[in-house]
């Protein structure tokens, strides 16, 4: 199995998105990092799916590119329009350096085995301006038991597992850390919020993170 194939599984959800998905919905956390940036900012939306967040951000007066590597993604967020689309990999930026003053990867980098996970998390701070902000996720290892308890699975390299779960992305690899593994994964960032939560699901936890480019 490829170390990052979850893009297959998500462009198919986007084929058939519902009106009332939680995927059209923007997170109050993404909501409140915006409300502290500068108008007209330049944001990166890094993983971009159906738009839930390029838009919002669009609609609030920013400078958005939305990215992915789903084109049934990218095909949704152009059909509202007013938002350039990019349709690349996490890993591999199609940007200059410096050219956004901010990124937002919200449950999209931790798609991968540690290599890729490493050289998306360069590839961001490169396309940052210095003093430029990372606001995402991660996914935490207090999550790890609660899947495990639901579903077969194997470590398939370090922290990065598979799950025998037909029909989600959990087939796919999937990159859980503690603390202290994530704050060495993100060298060239200054730490400047870092929080273990749950989801919408009992044992959903993820790391909210905001960073700052040195």
């Amino acid at each position: 199995m490829k170390p990052d194939t979850a893009d297959q599984h998500w462009n198919d959800q986007w084929q058939s998105i519902e009106q009332n998905s939680k995927w059209l919905v923007p997170e109050k956390d993404v909501q409140e990092w915006a409300a502290g940036l500068a108008k007209g900012a330049r944001i990166l939306d890094l993983g971009a799916g159906v738009g839930r967040h390029a838009l919002w951000l669009t609609a609030q007066g920013f400078d958005v590119v939305a990215l992915d590597a789903a084109p049934g993604g990218l095909a949704e967020i152009e059909k509202a329009g007013g938002v350039r689309t990019v349709l690349a990999r996490m890993d591999k930026l199609p940007f200059a350096d410096h050219a956004f003053d901010h990124v937002l990867s919200w449950n999209v980098i931790y798609h991968g085995d540690e290599d890729i996970l490493l050289r998306t998390i360069a590839e961001m701070r490169r396309v940052l301006k210095p003093g430029g902000s990372l606001m995402g996720t991660m996914l935490s290892k207090r999550r790890l038991p609660h899947e495990r308890a639901n579903y077969a699975g194997r470590e398939i390299s370090r922290n990065t597992w598979v799950f025998d779960a037909p029909g989600t992305d959990k087939m796919h690899p999937h990159y859980f850390c503690a603390a202290a593994e994530l704050m060495a994964l993100f060298s060239g960032f200054e730490c400047l919020k870092l929080e273990d939560r749950e989801h919408e699901k009992p044992g959903s936890f993820h790391w909210h993170l905001r960073m700052e480019r040195l």
